[in-house]
């Protein structure tokens, strides 16, 4: 009897053993799995940043970018790219709570020779922010060298380090704009208003913010007559859309035309919102202005786009207008004062320096 208990104590014993031994080799052969799947992401899918929230207000905007000007050239020179970016470090991504007094204290904190990345170097998230504020920024402060009046109704050459990207609206014509990003559309479907709209007369000039290239042109039945612009490094692609009908672009621009920053390209208008072309659907005149960041060509078209809040951009591109004159003869509006900038194709390397009077006789 003792015999028999013994041995089915083995029996049972044994075929414990082989129970835990076989939830053992599922679960080594889960967790092989799960690693295989894991490495074949990491090997097959580029990495790219997928989605920025831009919520830097003006006024963060703004002192920023005055003391980078400000430092420019000295061993201090602070870059507004990477103080936006240890700012939006230091408020969780969210600029509610910013205080120009946090910028005094970042300064503070530099040692001699020190820089904002060393400042942040353990910090996880910096290096993000400012690839992203990168992205968006990168082609707005600079160096320049551009025509200017000489006070004497001639055109002199300057140079500076500044603010080189314009206001998409011309010197001499107004327009008014809130903070319309993200509210609701429902022309065609729902959906998020990705722009900000810029209220303004039909016919207005609509200038380019920055150089580029033109990657789409024409009409579609949202945005009406339209253009978008892709910078020369690629990030970014301007959407200037609901210009005017009939006439809606610079002379002669098409798909693949280089531009360069404060060039007029169209005219503001109110088309779209049409399955027929060349109508004025809305209801308001307007630029609808909008910036898509691109960090991998699969993010131009899509479900997985990353548009920005223009406003707070907007505002500070106020500070600098292109002055432009009407052709008497084509009826078209040019830029006066030219621009050359080292980041420009070699054709485009020039400076154009005609008086607005033979501008105007052309």
């Amino acid at each position: 009897m003792l015999n028999l208990l013994k041995n089915r104590l083995i029996i049972l014993a044994a075929c414990a053993l082989v129970v835990i031994s076989g939830i053992f080799a599922v679960g080594m052969q889960e967790n092989g799995s799960r690693r295989a799947v894991a490495e074949a992401r990491e090997t097959t899918t580029e990495k790219y940043i997928k989605w920025v929230d831009f919520s830097v207000p003006y006024h963060a905007l703004s002192d920023a970018m005055e003391l980078d000007i400000s430092t420019h050239g000295s061993e201090r020179h602070l870059s507004w790219i990477d103080t936006l970016s240890f700012l939006a470090c230091k408020n969780g991504g969210d600029f509610g709570g910013y205080k120009h007094s946090q910028l005094d204290g970042l300064v503070e904190a530099l040692g001699e020779g020190m820089t904002v990345d060393d400042l942040m170097k353990t910090n996880k998230y910096y290096a993000f922010y400012k690839e992203a504020y990168g992205a968006v920024l990168s082609g707005f402060l600079g160096e320049y060298t551009k025509a200017a009046p000489d006070g004497n109704g001639g055109i002199k050459i300057v140079e500076g380090y500044g603010l080189k990207a314009y206001s998409p609206i011309a010197e001499g014509f107004s327009f008014s704009h809130y903070d319309d990003f993200g509210v609701s559309r429902s022309y065609g479907y729902k959906r998020r208003h990705l722009g900000n709209d810029l209220m303004g007369s039909i016919g207005t000039p609509i200038v380019a913010i920055e150089g580029g290239t033109v990657e789409a042109l024409g009409w579609n039945r949202y945005g009406g007559w339209r253009i978008a612009i892709r910078s020369f490094d690629g990030r970014r692609s301007y959407y200037y859309a609901h210009l005017r009908r009939n006439r809606p672009y610079k002379e002669g621009l098409e798909i693949g035309s280089t531009v360069k920053a404060g060039e007029v390209i169209g005219y503001l208008g109110m088309t779209g919102y049409s399955e027929e072309e060349n109508i004025n659907g809305m209801k308001v005149p307007h630029l609808h202005l909008g910036m898509q960041l691109v960090f991998n060509e699969v993010q131009k078209e899509g479900d997985n786009q990353i548009w920005i809040d223009m406003y707070p951009i907007v505002e500070l591109l106020k500070r600098n207008k292109a002055t432009v004159v009407k052709n008497t003869k084509s009826g078209e509006y040019q830029r006066v004062y030219d621009v050359f900038d080292d980041s420009y194709p070699d054709e485009m390397k020039h400076i154009t320096t005609l008086p607005p009077s033979e501008i105007t006789e052309q």
